[in-house]
């Protein structure tokens, strides 16, 4: 038996407010609330959530004296038509490896995220 369920994950930033908006369009859903904290609910039932932090410092990627402490994986048909979405949201590339199956980006508030192909 678990002794909890996971409830949603929390992604720290300067502004939850923008960074909810670009992965509403990223994944789609609905941006809830204003201010410190604010939901984005998918139209999966999945949900992240941003909340402001001052002093906040992106992770470094790829850094072997700094860690990445998380990355969002997330699932697409086409990693082309993907990327361009993203760039044009404010993504920044970190990695891609040719041929592959997953390209690394930064998403506005320099946390990264993978791109993955079905």
């Amino acid at each position: 038996m678990a002794l909890a369920k996971l409830g949603v994950v929390v992604l720290d930033c300067p502004d939850p407010q923008a960074l909810a908006g670009f992965y509403a369009e990223v994944l789609g859903g609905s941006v809830e609330g204003e201010g410190e904290w604010v939901d984005l609910k998918a139209p999966d039932g999945q949900a992240l959530a941003f909340q402001r932090a001052p002093g906040h410092v992106p992770p470094s990627w790829p850094g072997a004296d700094a860690s990445q402490q998380f990355h969002l994986d997330l699932v697409v048909e086409d990693l082309d038509e993907a990327e361009k979405g993203v760039l044009a949201l404010g993504a920044k590339p970190l990695a891609a490896e040719p041929g592959g199956t997953f390209r690394v980006y930064a998403d506005p508030a320099g946390h990264p995220f993978c791109l993955c192909a079905c």
